[in-house]
């Protein structure tokens, strides 16, 4: 740093306002507990940036239980099921009737928006587009954030406790020394191929579309735009596909004997998505704790990256708040094995989601059939819905 830093005490330093940062930060002070949140990216390039939503039962309770905001009731869409499609036939799923639960499709800029909001609204102390961040002494007593603010001044966050929520390729994963955490991951053969288009819903809910020719998923945005995905090739370039050409590959993977058909319209976004599983053990190091995509991710096959953050948060706020009520860090201790529990599970289900609706280029004939009949198990069985009823809709918050 070139010049002496204004210090800001506090009691947690949160590196990182998407929304997990932001929920942390407004649990914590609905119960007293002081919190600064830095952020490196300004708030409209979060707004603006377009990303897939589906939001557990558990979720869509902490926007609004918590006093966020109820617009993902009234903006959201509640959808009650989705669709298995494979050769050809499409088999719902009725959540309500297996679990008696639903998920709301609202897109996490959306929750962004709301959450931001809530913490202005509430006189948060939040600093977007921040440079040079780092985190510092995270073994000691008082852990440090350094940063300098949009205006050019230097701060330094002196915390007891330092949340690192600032996604996979953020600082504070990085901070752990190699050879004190694992890192567990796969990559994917495949990645998606994403578009936003200006056209009408092509059905009331998700399909996921297992074909011959690979993966697509046809999802929705709203009334007006709709997001869709197909699978491809990592190196894909999204910019040597026309339209034509796009909608082409879409409707060859959902083809089947009941004549469904796309509802097409202008594309304005496309993007190639590749992805991966991966998980970093163990979620804490020193008084750094690490929630959401900092700590993990998951192919977004099984919709659980955004609730796995959200899930993560109330783990951890209810580690902290009981630490600053108590006195007592048993929760804090038991921040990484908790949380952990629910990652894992999460990550089997979107392996098996992932690896079940996929094809590969070098798949025999034997895999492809072999996963045509596990389709056609889990569709055929009340037991197989309900797993991936549960799993979809989300287990409950610990």
């Amino acid at each position: 740093m070139n010049a002496a830093a204004q210090i800001i005490k506090t009691h947690v330093g949160i590196v990182g306002g998407g929304p997990a940062g932001l929920m942390l930060s407004h649990l914590l002070s609905k119960e007293g507990v002081g919190n600064i949140v830095i952020e490196k990216r300004d708030h409209e390039t979060i707004r603006n940036t377009h990303r897939a939503g589906i939001l557990e039962a558990g979720s869509v309770r902490m926007l609004t239980d918590t006093g966020v905001d109820g617009r993902v009731l009234t903006e959201g869409h509640r959808h009650d099921g989705i669709d298995l499609r494979f050769n050809g036939v499409s088999h719902r799923l009725d959540f309500q009737d297996l679990v008696g639960e639903s998920v709301w499709l609202y897109p996490q800029n959306e929750v962004f928006v709301d959450l931001a909001a809530a913490r202005k609204r509430d006189g948060g102390d939040v600093r977007f587009s921040v440079t040079d961040s780092e985190v510092l002494d995270l073994e000691t007593g008082v852990p440090k954030i350094r940063f300098t603010d949009a205006d050019g001044q230097y701060f330094e966050v002196h915390a007891d406790i330092v949340v690192g929520a600032d996604g996979s390729q953020g600082i504070c994963k990085k901070a752990i020394p190699a050879e004190k955490r694992s890192d567990n991951f796969i990559a994917y053969p495949f990645a998606w191929f994403g578009i936003l288009t200006e056209a009408p819903p092509s059905a009331p809910e998700l399909i996921y579309a297992n074909s011959e020719h690979g993966f697509a998923l046809i999802s929705q945005r709203s009334a007006h735009v709709q997001r869709m995905y197909f699978q491809c090739d990592p190196n894909e370039d999204a910019g040597g596909w026309t339209d034509e050409q796009i909608w082409d590959e879409l409707q060859k993977r959902v083809d089947g004997p009941d004549g469904f058909t796309l509802k097409r319209g202008p594309i304005f976004e496309k993007m190639v998505l590749p992805f991966r599983s991966y998980v970093c053990e163990p979620l804490r190091h020193g008084n750094l704790f690490l929630a959401g995509d900092a700590g993990h991710t998951v192919p977004p096959t099984g919709a659980k990256g955004l609730n796995l953050a959200l899930a993560d948060v109330k783990v951890l706020f209810e580690a902290i708040d009981s630490f600053y009520s108590t006195g007592s860090p048993e929760l804090l201790d038991g921040y990484s094995d908790t949380a952990l529990e629910r990652v894992w599970k999460a990550q089997n289900f979107s392996y098996w989601m992932t690896s079940m609706l996929h094809t590969r280029e070098d798949q025999s004939s034997f895999e492809r059939k072999r996963i045509l009949g596990e389709l056609a198990g889990v569709a055929a069985s009340r037991y197989g819905q309900q797993y991936l009823a549960e799993a979809y809709t989300g287990w409950p918050h610990r």
